[in-house]
C-alpha cells in the first residue's frame, strides 16, 4: 500500500489506543459490562463483567481521522452515515443489555427494522451520488447483470447480512477485530486498484481502528466492542462492497464472516427440520472450542483462513477482471 494509506492506518491505531485508555475506565465507571449467554461455553462465564461498548471509541477514532485528513467525499460521507447509523443501533442494544443486566437488548424485529432502514437510506444516497447502475457484478469477470428495482432489496440483503455476520463473529477475544483488519486492508487495496482513493482511505482508517482495538481486545480482553462496534464494522464493510460494486466478491473476501453466519443458519434449519444439530454449538468458533481447541488457537486459525481467502480473492480479482 502507498504511504498515505499506511499513515492513515497508523494514525487511527494510535488514536484508538489513546481513546481506549480513556474509554475503558469510563465503561467501568458507568457499569457498561458484558452479560454472558448462559447457553454458551462454560469457559466464557469468567468473562462476565468485562466492559463493553468499546466500539464507541473505535468508531470515534475512525471518524476523527477521516475528518482531519480531508477525504470527505460524498461517497465517504455516505459510508460514515451507514457506519455511524449501525454504531448507534448497536449502542442502543448494548445500553439496554447493560441497563437491564441481561443478554437481550433490542428485539430481533427492532434490530432488523433499524438495519433495513439504514440500508435503504444508504442505497438511495450512494446510487444517486455515484450514479450506480442497478446491476450486480459477477465476481472474477467483467459481466454485469441488470436487476432493475430488485437492486434495492439486494443491497438491503447485503448490508443486513454483513452487519449481522460480523456481529456473530464477535464471540472470541480479538476474533472479529482481527478478521476486520484483514478485510478492510483487502478492500483498501481493491479500492486503490479501482482508482477509488477516497474509499481506499476510508477502508485504511477502518483497518486502523480495528488494529488499535486489538491492543485491548486480544486475549484476555480488557474490553469488548459489543454490538456498538460489530454492527458498525459490518455496515462499513458492506458499504464499501456496495460502492466498489463487489457485493458477491465479499462472499470470498470476507469468508470467515460468511462461514460464521452460515453455521448459524444451518444449525437452526437442521434442528427445526430433523431435531439434530450439525455443530456442537454455533456460531462456528464455538464448535471448535467445544472440540478441544483453545480460544487463542481458534482465533489465530480463523485469522489465517480469512487472510488466505482475502489474499486469494484479491489476486484472482485483479488478474481476471
Amino acid at each position: 500500500m502507498c504511504m498515505p494509506y499506511l499513515l492513515y492506518i497508523i494514525e487511527t491505531i494510535v488514536l484508538t489506543i489513546l481513546l481506549g485508555f480513556v474509554g475503558i475506565p469510563l465503561a467501568k465507571k458507568y457499569k457498561a459490562r458484558q452479560s454472558i449467554r448462559t447457553e454458551g461455553p462454560k469457559s466464557h462465564r469468567a468473562k462476565a463483567g468485562t466492559p463493553t461498548m468499546g466500539g464507541l471509541f473505535m468508531i470515534l477514532a475512525a471518524v476523527l481521522v477521516t475528518v482531519c485528513n480531508h477525504f470527505m467525499t460524498e461517497t465517504v460521507i455516505w459510508l460514515i452515515i451507514l457506519t455511524l447509523g449501525h454504531c448507534l443501533l448497536g449502542f442502543l442494544d448494548d445500553f439496554i443489555k447493560a441497563e437491564k443486566k441481561r443478554n437481550l437488548g433490542l428485539t430481533a424485529k427492532q434490530k432488523f427494522t433499524g438495519q433495513i432502514l439504514l440500508a435503504l437510506l444508504f442505497c438511495y444516497g450512494v446510487s444517486h451520488a455515484l450514479n450506480l447502475p442497478f446491476a450486480i457484478a459477477i465476481p472474477f469477470t467483467k459481466v454485469d447483470i441488470s436487476i432493475g428495482w430488485l437492486y434495492y432489496p439486494f443491497i438491503v440483503l447485503v448490508i443486513v447480512g454483513a452487519s449481522n455476520a460480523v456481529n456473530l463473529t464477535d464471540g472470541l477475544d480479538g476474533l472479529a477485530a482481527g478478521c476486520c483488519v484483514i478485510a478492510f486492508i483487502a478492500y483498501a487495496i481493491y479500492s486503490l486498484w479501482l482508482g477509488m482513493s477516497d474509499v481506499a482511505s476510508f477502508a485504511s482508517v477502518m483497518a486502523g481502528c480495528c488494529a488499535g482495538f486489538l491492543f485491548f481486545n486480544y486475549h484476555p480482553a480488557k474490553i469488548f466492542m459489543g454490538d456498538t462496534g460489530s454492527l458498525a464494522l459490518g455496515g462499513a464493510i458492506a458499504g464499501i462492497a456496495v460502492v466498489t460494486r463487489s457485493e458477491f466478491l465479499l462472499i470470498f473476501l470476507g469468508l470467515i464472516f460468511v462461514l460464521e453466519a452460515l453455521s448459524v443458519i444451518l444449525q437452526v434449519a437442521s434442528f427445526q427440520l430433523t431435531g439434530k444439530r450439525i455443530f456442537k454449538m454455533s456460531p462456528l468458533h464455538h464448535h471448535f472450542e467445544l472440540s478441544g481447541w483453545s480460544e487463542v488457537h481458534v482465533v489465530w486459525f480463523f485469522w489465517f483462513i480469512e487472510a488466505v481467502a482475502a489474499a486469494g480473492t484479491l489476486f484472482l480479482a485483479i488478474r481476471l477482471m
